[in-house]
């Protein structure tokens, strides 16, 4: 997970490289271990397949340098009015274990229709907690910047150990 600050230094360095024209205004730029998601408004005359095909070239040409910069697939995605619609966004496998009443949650989902197998059961279930629980972990996230700040003003465990081996050796 990366702190607030280093997530405003992406989105900084995503609006200094698309081109003025990309978008009307940047919405959010959202990265994870795999993948880095920007968001954009286009206007409410031009369409998600306008906006892709008249933009493709120079999302591309960001995305190559990102992905090589960041080493991570770069995803893209409009807002238009309450609309958001992501493309060439990735779905990343997660190994889990879980017991027996686990599963029967998700087979349950699965034998009601609500999904077509125990991994969009699970993906649905992740969809409802997030968005059943923004708050709460907005506040996590919150947490866990802090904790790297202090992370980050620590000593540095491999110059300690490096003084400590040039003490005994002496």
């Amino acid at each position: 997970m990366i702190t607030a600050e280093q997530s405003e230094q992406l989105r900084t360095w995503f609006a200094e490289r698309l081109p003025v024209d990309v978008y009307e205004s940047l919405v959010s730029v959202t990265v994870d271990r795999e993948e880095i998601t920007v968001v954009g408004t286009i206007p409410a005359t031009e369409s998600v397949k306008e906006f892709r095909e008249r933009t493709r070239e120079q999302r591309i040409e960001v995305a190559r340098e990102a992905e090589e910069l960041y080493r991570r697939k770069v995803a893209w995605g409009v807002q238009s009015g309450d609309d958001r619609v992501l493309f060439t966004h990735l779905a990343v496998p997660v190994m889990t274990r879980l017991r027996q009443s686990e599963r029967q949650v998700l087979d349950t989902l699965v034998a009601g229709g609500v999904a077509r197998s125990r991994a969009d059961a699970l993906a649905w279930c992740v969809r409802l907690v997030g968005r059943n629980t923004d708050a709460w972990l907005a506040d996590l996230r919150d947490s866990l910047d802090k904790v790297q700040q202090v992370r980050a003003q620590g000593p540095d465990v491999t110059e300690s150990d490096a003084d400590s081996m040039k003490s005994e050796d002496e």
